[in-house]
């Protein structure tokens, strides 16, 4: 019974803690700065395992009772079953877009023949469609040279974790001039976190603002999931012809694209960049949660409605029955 209840509350730590590090680096470098009275400089890669360490122990409310009261054989098989149960809910992830991604490349660009939802071998470059969504931002995926250069890996069509896919961009075409319109507002990017966070029916409509309740203001954790889980190298794992998991696909490095959408996120160059920041996860909450309107509502309108209007209605039955002879 303990053993599950390690793997089911494990099964979050890669959508909400870290996507990449093992639980245990992230205790290592925590004990590492907890023994170290140096003060020296940290680097990039430690700042991050610590970020890491202090969102898990915010997401594991218990972690830290039990890392105390845990004999140290205990402990470890506590950690290593925190990090199976997070391996097999990426796994599963991985798994469950696999067929939805190439659904939703179908119906949005129609390609002959389509996407085999069951055969990744046909995906990646050499299918036009894929092709087209994993091509680099920088890159036109409708020039014939482009195409060639790419599958060819020729010099100056390499593609690797320094350019962005077109897949992340709105109508999966980036500016040139302004590289961040219109980034990360890919539909098929709001379609895999919904699939993912909510329900995979939820994927089906996301033209409009999302239903649910106002998250913006009553649940601040939805901002932070969208800036440290990521469903885009799950995306573009799906639209690549690598059949297993891997940290690097040819020249493109899966880690390295992860920083670089966190860092996008949590390490903005200064105020108006990170006004723009906000704004984006704003527009990524309300589309996915929606937004509530009930504290608009002006006074006269709360009191027309039924439940307010049938209590006034009672009380004045009463009245009416008190005040008659």
């Amino acid at each position: 019974r303990q053993t599950n209840f390690y793997l089911a509350q494990g099964r979050g730590l890669r959508r909400m803690v870290a996507l990449f590090d093992s639980i245990e680096d992230l205790v290592v470098e925590n004990d590492r700065r907890y023994d170290d009275d140096s003060n020296e400089d940290t680097t990039l890669d430690q700042d991050r395992l610590q970020l890491g360490y202090s969102t898990l122990v915010r997401t594991l409310p218990w972690f830290l009772k039990k890392a105390t009261d845990l004999e140290h054989d205990d402990y470890m098989r506590m950690l290593k079953m925190l990090r199976q149960g997070a391996d097999g809910a990426r796994g599963d992830d991985t798994s469950k877009l696999k067929t939805l991604v190439s659904d939703w490349v179908n119906m949005a660009l129609k390609p002959t023949p389509p996407v085999e939802s069951d055969d990744k071998h046909c995906r990646g470059f050499i299918n036009d469609a894929c092709g087209r969504l994993l091509c680099p931002a920088e890159l036109d995926w409708n020039s014939p040279v482009v195409r060639a250069g790419i599958r060819d890996r020729s010099e100056g069509y390499i593609v690797t974790d320094l350019s962005f896919p077109a897949f992340l961009y709105e109508k999966y075409t980036a500016n040139p001039d302004n590289l961040e319109e219109g980034i990360f507002k890919g539909k098929i990017l709001l379609q895999a976190y919904k699939a993912v966070f909510t329900s995979p029916s939820s994927a089906k409509d996301v033209e409009c603002d999302g239903d649910g309740t106002d998250i913006i203001e009553n649940n601040r954790r939805a901002k932070k999931a969208f800036s440290t889980i990521k469903v885009k190298k799950h995306v573009r794992f799906a639209l690549s012809s690598v059949t297993s998991w891997r940290s690097v696909d040819g020249d493109f490095d899966y880690i390295q694209f992860w920083h670089t959408i966190v860092d996008f996120f949590e390490r903005p160059p200064g105020r108006e960049a990170q006004r723009r920041v906000n704004r984006l996860l704003d527009w990524w909450t309300r589309k996915v949660f929606g937004r509530n309107h009930r504290n608009e509502l002006s006074d006269t309108a709360k009191a027309n409605m039924s439940v307010n209007a049938l209590a006034r209605q009672r009380a004045q039955c009463d009245d009416a029955a008190f005040d008659s002879p």
